[in-house]
């Protein structure tokens, strides 16, 4: 996997969403995740990643997050998401690709 690093930053340090290291998912997370701090536990570990995005639960009792950021960090929040906090016990997760767009400021739980 190539490092995060080899993109060039823009004058806020900030990788332009444009860039090859620029990676954006949207992932749905099933098995027991809501009421195990799985939302609070996401922000928390995407926000120290430096990532952007969402993560809300649906009605259907699993969860849904999208992550935009370096391709490294985004990886390292699937891996996460695989486990989550210590509460839960994840039995799937399926994501795909979008088109980075980088139209978040920072990482929010939805409601």
């Amino acid at each position: 996997m190539k490092n995060g690093n080899d993109s060039n930053p823009d004058q806020s340090g900030q990788v332009p969403s444009g860039s090859a290291a620029h990676r954006r998912v949207h992932v749905f997370v099933s098995g027991r995740v809501q009421g195990v701090f799985f939302r609070a536990e996401t922000q928390h570990q995407a926000s120290r990643l430096g990532l952007t995005g969402w993560v809300r639960n649906l009605e259907d009792r699993r969860v849904e997050t999208v992550f935009e950021g370096g391709k490294d960090a985004v990886a390292n929040m699937l891996d996460w998401c695989k486990k989550g906090p210590a509460l839960s016990r994840v039995t799937g997760v399926e994501f795909a690709e979008e088109p980075p767009a980088g139209d978040f400021d920072d990482f929010r739980i939805r409601y």
